[in-house]
């Protein structure tokens, strides 16, 4: 309970690196650009998130997180994005995403 407590507080704050739930990632730092499912092309330049398997959306944040990866010019948002989220928190994002897709 006081761990839930303190994911949504931190994720109310934008704060996140500490094993947050996938829902609450997308909630707080993806959803204006990508969609609550994912589901819109970000900007009208990225691919849609929610076509993409495990292993892409893995591969393309952790180059984001590292500051490496530049895709259709987003990647200075991205990278401020990414760079809190733990390893695990991308992890759990490369699972759950493709979930989302309807």
């Amino acid at each position: 309970m006081k761990k839930t407590l303190l994911m949504i507080a931190l994720a109310t704050l934008g704060i996140t690196g500490v094993n947050a739930d996938p829902a609450t990632i997308i909630k707080t730092k993806c959803q204006a650009c990508h969609g609550a499912n994912m589901e819109k092309s970000a900007l009208g330049k990225s691919k849609i998130v929610n076509t993409l398997d495990s292993k892409k959306i893995k591969a393309d944040l952790m180059g984001y997180k590292a500051g490496t990866l530049n895709q259709y010019g987003l990647g200075a948002t991205m990278w401020g994005q990414i760079k809190p989220l733990s390893d695990e928190d991308i992890d759990a994002l490369a699972k759950y995403i493709p979930t989302l897709k309807k």
